[in-house]
């Protein structure tokens, strides 16, 4: 093996386990570092469980702006503000205002197309070696819409046209036919007939870790306090132990600010609060995960039962849970379904954002023997697979066709 061949990653979610996996299959001996066992409660736990390689049409958009304030006001719509939390987000709303012109709106679309068009293949390639045991449904996702706002449905279908995504437009009837026992409050939608979904991300992200563990790596289970250098190799340290390695991954989500920010970097990383609650035994309901555009929403069937999951809420990674958003949530998916039960599993976790909505992979500004994959925002659980793989080869210098500049860390400075 030649000097690069230890590598210590920060992160225990699907980033961190799926560069872990890539970079076993290229000889490296790894180890991940997390304060929580594997599948614990966060973001790689939580999703919504969709494969989504259509979803290249970010938040930063010409005609999401405008609709702001109204989103903030409604007590149904897909926007929430923590007050104490809004003058730690000025910085960061200034740049993502910044992002939404038309030219920054189809940069993000274009390299997140890039990137997308690869993850189910990446994903592919793991699953070959685990065993999926039904835990992966290839059903399609299906968005719905009502008659407001058609002219940002316009938008994203025109978008999606043109970099060259399949989408099939789907009328009311089709809609009923897919879906029968949602409420007919839909005018259209757009079906992705190849996107899929997990029946259980927890479960699938554990089979990935087994997976890691028996090609011999290893899980340290402790808080990374911070990063030194020997020369210019990083140590890893604890609260108790010091472990050197040839190259670091930063992969820890929404926390990995903490750490590049004592690395000298300034990266705009900050979290959108997403939330989740189960209607238990009710996934006969629906066939596939249905999204309705209009409120930000969307209800995946799952073994754990009916996923309501959605809303987007900025309020950093302190703030309790908010009351009013699983309510949002309850009232949101009972307006689409019928004789649902009491809820069940209120949860909230942090999505890594980056006000252009594209990740940060690749080296550090500052240290060549440290790299980043983080800020995937609500794409994570999708992109987990392929940023491994793109990560991963370029720790191992690979070339690549793919252009990599869009989601280096240097834009930020």
């Amino acid at each position: 093996m030649n000097k690069s061949s230890n590598i210590g990653i920060i992160g225990a979610g699907i980033q961190g386990i799926s560069n872990a996996l890539f970079l076993q299959k290229k000889g490296f001996n790894v180890t991940i570092f997390d304060r929580d066992e594997p599948g614990s409660h966060a973001a790689s736990y939580g999703n919504a469980g969709h494969f989504s390689p259509y979803a290249s049409l970010s938040l930063n958009r010409t005609d999401v702006l405008a609709d702001v304030p109204a989103m903030l006001l409604s007590s149904t719509g897909p926007l929430a503000l923590k007050w104490n939390y809004v003058p730690k987000m000025i910085p960061w709303f200034m740049k993502f205002i910044f992002n939404t012109t038309k030219n920054k709106m189809m940069h993000t679309a274009k390299n997140m197309h890039q990137i997308l068009d690869l993850a189910l293949p990446a994903y592919d390639e793991l699953f070959d070696e685990i065993d999926l045991e039904g835990l992966v449904e290839n059903k399609g996702i299906l968005y719905i819409w009502n008659e407001k706002d058609l002219k940002s449905r316009e938008l994203e279908i025109k978008v999606r046209d043109e970099l060259g995504v399949q989408q099939q437009l789907v009328n009311k009837k089709e809609i009923h036919d897919l879906e029968p026992n949602i409420k007919p409050f839909y005018h259209g939608g757009v079906y992705y007939p190849y996107a899929r979904h997990a029946r259980n991300p927890k479960k699938i992200l554990l089979k990935f870790f087994e997976l890691f563990l028996k090609k011999g790596g290893k899980f340290e289970k402790q808080d990374v306090k911070q990063i030194e250098f020997n020369d210019e190799f990083p140590t890893i340290q604890t609260d108790s132990q010091k472990f050197d390695f040839d190259k670091i991954i930063i992969a820890c989500g929404a926390f990995s600010k903490k750490l590049t920010d004592k690395l000298g970097e300034r990266i705009p990383l900050d979290t959108e609060r997403g939330y989740h609650i189960h209607f238990k035994n009710c996934d006969h309901l629906l066939s596939r995960p249905v999204i309705f555009s209009n409120r930000g929403f969307g209800i995946t069937p799952m073994e754990q039962g009916l996923r309501v999951v959605g809303t987007v809420e900025f309020g950093g990674l302190d703030n309790p849970l908010s009351k009013s958003r699983i309510k949002n949530l309850i009232n949101n998916a009972k307006y689409m379904l019928d004789d649902l039960p009491e809820h069940e599993d209120e949860w909230l976790g942090f999505r890594p954002t980056l006000p252009d909505f594209l990740p940060v992979m690749g080296p550090s500004k500052n240290h060549k023997n440290v790299f980043y994959c983080f800020g995937h925002h609500h794409l994570g659980w999708t992109l987990g697979p392929i940023s491994g793989k793109i990560v991963s080869g370029m720790i191992a210098k690979e070339n690549t066709n793919l252009n990599l500049d869009p989601y280096s860390s240097l834009r930020f400075s």
